[in-house]
């Protein structure tokens, strides 16, 4: 046999005549990939808010049905079209197309651009790799952005916003890591023991980055922050910033609207810094990922994850939806953990 007759196990979700999404786990064949220069046997995923989305029909993720979700992939090279990489050398992708419009890490095999993947950093396993995947990325973009800018420890305290989520968790430890001072807001009393073990100096509720009164500037509470919630939350984050600080944007779950003035800019020389991992370029993408492996790398690590087999997926996909996860979920192929 080939390995495009090859059959593998795979999340697809499918449209149905009534308009309706239907997931299932299906199998499905290495010649239903679409071309690239690397098949990758894929041992972990991960379950982020945007794969949520696109398991769910959700057009402004993904266009076209049938799909397979998963923007997070990790796992080994089993052919290759490419000098850079061979057969059997563990890599992960995150970001670009993958899980979006492209079939994604969701299945026991994918299909990559090379420029897409990256050799596993020394240091990570494939799984620890994949507790970080987007998010870490994402964090680490966060605070790389934050220290060009001259962000230091010694200016004071970095608030970390939705701390309880996959982003902000991996953010609460990084951070901490990195030695700042971390503030971790969020509004889950559950994840609060999470919060202090990953680092956090203390856990504060939403309110406490939710300013109303109105004024353009606030007295400083925090040296620069990284938000996942948008909206009055980073309004406050940047008028509430001491001078000179940094304050990186990842992310919407409260709004994708931002109300504020000139001032905190043009008194305080705030920065706000937006985080795109998706298309992050290559060269400092691995150089992110060469410090998420070494020296920002997170102690236990392994507290951030729920792992779920590619099997039970669907209930987590809800639990998303709606709020109910606290840190990473990540997904293990042939319930291998």
């Amino acid at each position: 046999m080939s390995k495009k007759d090859t059959p593998f196990k795979a999340l697809l979700v499918e449209e149905s005549e009534n308009g309706k999404f239907q997931r299932s786990i299906a199998t499905r064949m290495i010649s239903d990939l679409p071309r690239g220069d690397l098949l990758i046997q894929v041992k972990y995923s991960t379950l982020n808010y945007k794969d949520a989305l696109s398991a769910s029909g959700n057009r402004g993720v993904t266009k076209h049905y049938p799909h397979t979700p998963g923007v997070d992939a990790a796992g080994l090279v089993i052919e290759s079209n490419v000098l850079d990489f061979r057969e059997g050398d563990p890599v992960l992708v995150t970001g670009y197309d993958l899980g979006m419009n492209t079939s994604g890490g969701m299945a026991e095999y994918t299909r990559v651009p090379a420029e897409w993947a990256i050799p596993l950093p020394p240091g990570l396993s494939l799984k620890e790799s994949m507790i970080l995947g987007t998010a870490g990325l994402t964090a680490g973009i966060g605070l790389f952005k934050m220290e060009k800018m001259g962000q230091r420890p010694e200016m004071g305290p970095i608030v970390i916003t939705g701390a309880s989520g996959g982003v902000g968790s991996v953010a609460v430890g990084l951070f901490a890591k990195a030695g700042y001072e971390v503030i971790a807001s969020t509004g889950k009393k559950a994840a609060e023991d999470l919060m202090l073990s990953l680092g956090a100096s203390r856990v504060v509720d939403r309110e406490f980055v939710q300013d109303l009164s109105g004024r353009p500037l606030i007295k400083p509470l925090w040296a620069g922050a990284l938000d996942t919630v948008g909206g009055t939350t980073l309004s406050t984050l940047l008028k509430g910033c001491s001078r000179e600080g940094n304050v990186a944007s990842s992310g919407l779950v409260g709004s994708n609207e931002l109300s504020t003035t000139v001032f905190p800019f043009i008194l305080n020389g705030i920065n706000l810094l937006g985080i795109d991992s998706a298309t992050f370029p290559r060269n400092q993408r691995l150089e992110v990922w060469h410090k998420l492996a070494n020296e920002w790398r997170i102690p236990a690590l392994e507290n951030i994850a729920t792992f779920c087999p590619l099997n039970d997926i669907d209930p987590f996909i809800e639990k998303i939806l709606s709020g109910k996860t606290i840190g990473r979920v990540v997904v293990t192929m042939n319930e291998a953990l």
